[in-house]
């Protein structure tokens, strides 16, 4: 009886957390379309996108503990 008892709370907890990450997936897609900058000249923007991209993941790796 309290094997039963451990099983349905693992599961609800199973099911919270798939909630709150469907929620969290929903959310950061709705910040993604206000963070990316509004394309006026394409090639410049395209070119400044990846310079700060790469800046970006350079610190990343950088700080990274090998």
């Amino acid at each position: 009886m309290e094997w039963q008892a451990t099983e349905k709370r693992q599961q609800q907890s199973r099911e919270d957390i798939r909630d709150y990450v469907a929620q969290l997936q929903l959310h950061m897609a709705l910040q993604a379309r206000n963070l990316v900058p509004t394309l006026t000249n394409v090639s410049d923007s395209r070119q400044q996108m990846l310079q700060e991209t790469q800046a970006v993941v350079e610190k990343w790796v950088s700080r990274q503990s090998v």
